[in-house]
């Protein structure tokens, strides 16, 4: 079963007095430790897709077609507050185009945020686990700077590092290097590549460019709401 089924989420939003649809029947399943580009043009759905599988919004009811987002056999429209929040701060991941970094803490304090929500034992070996985590992403030097004295290459890595904090076994990743030169944003998507060769893990990235996508073991295509089309990455001779 896969770890993640999106099934036909329906979302539209209220303008004034215009109703705008932005998600039309999309339909999505996602297997443990894949990693899954979402191509589109901007206003094709893919940042609101996003959300609502991070359980930042909620979809839309249609009495007529069933609907809705199932996490490892979970339905996420069943949770209740408090599972909700624990599925977003335990299970999922987010990585945004904008850093969303907090100016006036250090660089390992901002990774080390992301794990003040966590509860257990994991929590302690947070401080050790963003050291490894920057470490990994050529950060070992820069965990007293703050934010404004790195480049957008690191502020991003940095960001990503505090996804990762909590071992999400989902990472949504919105354009996550829209916001930089094509050099540095490959040299972010090579950081994360070494990330998930070490821990298998699961990401959904959504993007309008195909040569960030085509770094995907899969590529959905988003038009008006909808996935018109997929295709897997050929694997490569051993």
């Amino acid at each position: 079963m896969p770890l993640l089924i999106v099934e036909n989420l329906q979302k539209t939003y209220r303008l004034g007095r215009v109703d705008v649809p932005v998600l039309r029947g999309a339909s999505l399943a996602v297997e443990e430790g894949e990693f899954v580009a979402v191509l589109g043009a901007s206003g094709s759905g893919k940042s609101t897709l996003l959300h609502l599988i991070g359980g930042l919004d909620t979809p839309d009811r249609d009495p007529e077609r069933p609907s809705g987002i199932t996490f490892d056999g979970r339905d996420l429209k069943a949770m209740v507050t408090r599972d909700l929040d624990r599925y977003r701060a335990r299970d999922v991941g987010f990585v945004f185009q904008f850093y969303h970094l907090l100016p006036e803490l250090t660089v390992i304090q901002n990774v080390l945020i992301a794990s003040m929500v966590r509860r257990g034992p994991g929590a302690r070996s947070a401080p050790a686990r963003a050291a490894e985590i920057l470490d990994a992403f050529g950060l070992a030097s820069r965990l007293g700077h703050r934010p404004a004295q790195l480049s957008g290459g690191e502020r991003q890595r940095v960001a990503i590092a505090r996804a990762l904090i909590n071992e999400p076994r989902l990472l949504l990743a919105d354009e996550p290097t829209g916001n930089l030169d094509r050099k540095t944003g490959n040299a972010i998507l090579d950081a994360l590549a070494r990330i998930r060769e070490r821990t298998r893990q699961t990401v959904i990235m959504v993007t309008h460019d195909p040569s960030v996508a085509a770094r995907a073991d899969r590529v959905v295509n988003l038009e008006d709401g909808r996935v018109v089309s997929e295709h897997s990455r050929p694997l490569r001779d051993s």
